[in-house]
């Protein structure tokens, strides 16, 4: 994230001499930067609700609590600006987490703004009671594992406070979520109006002139791999000229595609989740001595911790994070250092010679071959990625998205994209239900369409198809209808396990869609399967293309997922 997309300057405007608590809450918002608000109005929210109204924000009303968190998680994302989400009191709050602790894990910038119980109805059975008596304050109202700032406001005097700590924690490079709750009688106090606060401005962190002349010298020594991760997607730029002065292979996270282009001579695959055997290969032939990993904690779903993707020489890990180098592989050789990606690299460029390696042994990914249509019923999952592909990924601009299970599996796999910013996953989340609602979100914040491919296990937990229609958005759900938790049936097989009620009743998701005032299309075979693509792109509302997917084929995760089940003891009798 680059600082000059934020502001620097925080406060609320001079003008009347005082308005409420609610008011000045809302104004500030717009001083940091917000320009978009998800959430439910309920009676304990209702005056700062009112307030946002009377602001430029826009004010948009989901249908559940945690699709809203979701859809800000993937507004924030999309534009690299804070959002707003706005909940009422007691199981307000609880409906979020889940998509609030997914924008705490993928690096949004999320600023929530709750409702409280006032002091004077505590402990006394209130509608909704939110107070120490009734929810887990060190949770939800202090910082921790899903907010890095959070507090309940008691007082006016509190605002100035609240203000320089969110101001400074929306310029954060790895991602800021917020979380203020205000009681209701509060929101209504009148507070004079404050000028402006004094101007907050971040600065990246950056490496030591030490770390990077040690790090030019591991990888100016040997071969070298490039293993990028989400944290690095800001800088692509800067990595294209790495991999090219220094001859290196480059591999990636699933949530990286598209950071480096997929298909340079230079890319040798997806690791982790759905992807590619020949980047394992390609380190298990010697490839690269030294391997420089970029914004990655290279967890379970990027690397399934395989000892193939371990050097023999060192990591040489950049993350802002100081906690993640070394985390997945214990007993690796590893150089850390904490810097923002764009930082350490343009220290590093400064120092690194060309090196002349011939990039003849690096094994690039190779394209998928193209299938030809079947004429049977049902679509194969490997053929609806070839038209994604040619339809939506090379012939518009839309933004991508995979839900969690076998859909995010497939495009992890299949779907090949060249610049960053057009494919997201969850991966280690990994939340039925985030994709289903938060393309609503990336499109709303974004103005571009956005496509969501999606299990039909997912698009029955959570969708947000009637807000989408309420606000006229450019979204598609690409639903991969097998009448099953598909993932979750194969692999349960795959453990030695009869499936358990893995079956769902076969929806007609065309009719759900028609049904809030969306368009939709059912796909049987796959010769019908590009048309219809085409017709969703260009529908003039929200698009729902129900696809009916071979309930047979098997995903590409599911081997290292078993391996890794197994490896957790999660094995069952054949």
């Amino acid at each position: 994230m680059q600082a000059h997309l934020l502001p620097d300057v925080v406060g609320w405007r001079e003008a009347v001499p005082e308005h409420t608590v609610a008011r000045a809450l809302a104004e500030m918002l717009v001083d940091l930067g917000v320009r978009e608000a998800f959430g439910l109005i309920g009676g304990g929210i209702a005056p700062f609700g009112a307030a946002l109204q009377e602001t430029a924000i826009g004010v948009r009303h989901f249908r559940h609590e945690a699709g809203a968190a979701f859809a800000a998680t993937e507004a924030s994302l999309a534009t690299s600006r804070p959002v707003a989400v706005f909940l009422t009191t007691g199981p307000g709050i609880t409906n979020a987490l889940t998509g609030l602790l997914a924008a705490r894990w993928d690096g949004a910038r999320v600023l929530v703004v709750s409702a409280a119980t006032s002091p004077s109805q505590r402990g006394r059975g209130a509608v909704q009671e939110t107070s120490g008596y009734t929810l887990a304050i060190g949770g939800l109202f202090e910082p921790g594992a899903i907010f890095h700032f959070a507090a309940q406001i008691a007082s006016a005097d509190e605002l100035e406070e609240v203000a320089r700590r969110l101001a400074a924690g929306v310029q954060r490079p790895g991602g800021f979520v917020a979380h203020f709750s205000v009681p209701l009688s509060l929101q209504t106090t009148k507070v004079a109006r404050r000028g402006r606060a004094e101007a907050i401005s971040a600065h990246p962190a950056g490496p030591s002139d030490g770390a990077v002349a040690q790090c030019a010298e591991l990888l100016a020594a040997a071969p070298v791999a490039i293993w990028l991760g989400f944290g690095a997607r800001h800088a692509s730029r800067e990595i294209m000229a790495l991999a090219e002065r220094a001859g290196a292979a480059v591999m990636c996270s699933p949530r990286a595609k598209g950071v480096f282009p997929e298909r340079h001579p230079q890319f040798v695959g997806v690791t982790g989740a759905g992807g590619h055997e020949c980047a394992e290969a390609f380190m298990r032939s010697g490839g690269a001595r030294n391997v420089l990993v970029l914004g990655s904690k290279l967890g379970e779903v990027t690397s399934f911790y395989s000892a193939s993707l371990v050097p023999p020489g060192a990591f040489v890990h950049v993350d802002l994070d100081p906690e993640a180098p070394g985390v997945a592989y214990p007993g690796a050789r590893v150089v850390a250092v904490q810097s923002e990606t764009g930082e350490f690299l343009r220290a590093l460029l400064r120092r690194m010679p060309s090196v002349a390696y011939d990039p003849a042994p690096i094994r690039s990914l190779a394209q998928p071959r193209p299938l030809t249509p079947r004429s049977v019923d049902e679509v194969r999952p490997a053929f609806l990625m070839q038209a994604l592909q040619r339809v939506v990924v090379d012939d518009s601009d839309a933004i991508v998205m995979t839900e969690a299970g076998n859909s995010f599996t497939w495009g992890n796999h299949a779907l090949r994209f060249d610049e960053p910013g057009r494919y997201r996953t969850s991966a280690a989340w990994g939340s039925m239900g985030h994709f289903t609602t938060g393309v609503v979100g990336a499109a709303l914040a974004s103005g571009r369409r956005a496509v969501a491919v999606v299990g039909d296990g997912a698009m029955l937990m959570n969708n947000e198809i009637s807000t989408a229609v309420r606000y006229s958005v450019r979204c598609v759900w690409v639903v991969l209808n097998d009448a099953q938790y598909g993932l979750n049936e194969h692999g349960m097989r795959a453990l030695g396990f009869a499936p358990v009620e893995t079956a769902i009743p076969r929806v007609h998701f065309v009719a759900l869609a028609r049904s809030m005032g969306a368009c939709g299309e059912r796909v049987v075979c796959e010769a019908d399967l590009e048309g219809a693509l085409r017709r969703a792109l260009a529908a003039d509302r929200p698009f729902v293309l129900d696809v009916l997917v071979d309930p047979t084929e098997v995903s590409p995760i599911l081997r290292r997922r078993i391996e890794s089940l197994k490896r957790q003891g999660g094995g069952g009798g054949a």
